[in-house]
Parts: structure tokens; C-alpha cells; sequence
């Protein structure tokens, strides 16, 4: 049930395109091609079956760790919408 001057649909119609957008940002930071066979980072050797479980994989099992940890604490989203959690 929409409000106002919006028609019927068009609060799931932009949930659904919000989704839409971040499935595609998603998908277009996943690794593509030949894995790499050195760590870009520290130059460590990036064993065999890491390589063949992430084809494109280009890090180290603990720089990739580091990495998505930096980037966890960088991007902060309230999804709870509460006044309480923005005042945080």
C-alpha cells in the first residue's frame, strides 16, 4: 500500500531495484581470470588449492582476512533505522 502521491508498488519497486544494485556490486568485485600464484600484498605464495578453490583469487588467505577486515569497519549502514542506533 503506497501513500501520498507514489503509486501502489513502488516502495517494493525500489526495494527491489535497491537489491538489484547490490547483487551487480557485488558480483563485479569478484575475481576473474588466472589465479595469481603470489600474494599482491606481502609476496607470500598463494598455495594450490586456495588458487583452484577462488579461481582469480589474488591475496593471501591472511591479507584477504586484513582486507575485508578494513573495509567491514569502514562501511557502516544503519539497517536497523531506529533513532536510538543513529545516535551511536
Amino acid at each position: 500500500m503506497a501513500g501520498g502521491w507514489s503509486r501502489d508498488g513502488a516502495v517494493q519497486d525500489q526495494i527491489d531495484a535497491s537489491v538489484e544494485d547490490e547483487v551487480q556490486r557485488a558480483r563485479s568485485q569478484l575475481n576473474r581470470g588466472e589465479s595469481a600464484t603470489e600474494c599482491e600484498e606481502c609476496g607470500r605464495p598463494i598455495p594450490e588449492a586456495r588458487r583452484k578453490a577462488i579461481p582469480g583469487v589474488r591475496l593471501c588467505v591472511e591479507c584477504q582476512s586484513a582486507f575485508e577486515k578494513q573495509k567491514t569497519r569502514s562501511g557502516g549502514i544503519n539497517r536497523r533505522g531506529s533513532k536510538d542506533s543513529q545516535l551511536r
